[in-house]
């Protein structure tokens, strides 16, 4: 589907507060937590919680995120079916949103 840095922008557009940073590797933070990118094979990856991650994948048919060799905890890669359906893609945004608000803040590293 494209250029998934785009689909990023686009969803990330529907939120005020949110802007894609990252040259090299396009993400979403909120409060200092990353909870969407763009990996290195061009797929969205978003953040859920635990128990969602679990069912998502479980119901898509998908292996966990790995970076750099280690599992990603709470991402779930965005499947093509999901991808296409403007609806689903639009009400998971808002659910990884939404979790996102929620978790702890971390201090950010400013250079």
């Amino acid at each position: 589907m494209g250029d998934m840095r785009a689909v990023l922008e686009t969803l990330a557009a529907t939120h005020e507060c949110l802007k894609v940073k990252g040259k090299k590797t396009a993400y979403l933070a909120v409060n200092g937590n990353m909870f969407a990118f763009v990996d290195d094979g061009s797929a969205l990856c978003l953040r859920l919680s635990e128990d969602r991650k679990a069912e998502f994948n479980a119901t898509h048919g998908l292996d966990d995120v790995r970076q750099y060799g280690a599992v990603m905890r709470g991402y779930v890669r965005v499947p093509e079916t999901v991808l296409g359906d403007r609806k689903a893609l639009a009400a998971l945004f808002a659910e990884v949103v939404d979790h996102a608000k929620g978790l702890k803040p971390k201090p950010t590293k400013r250079s």
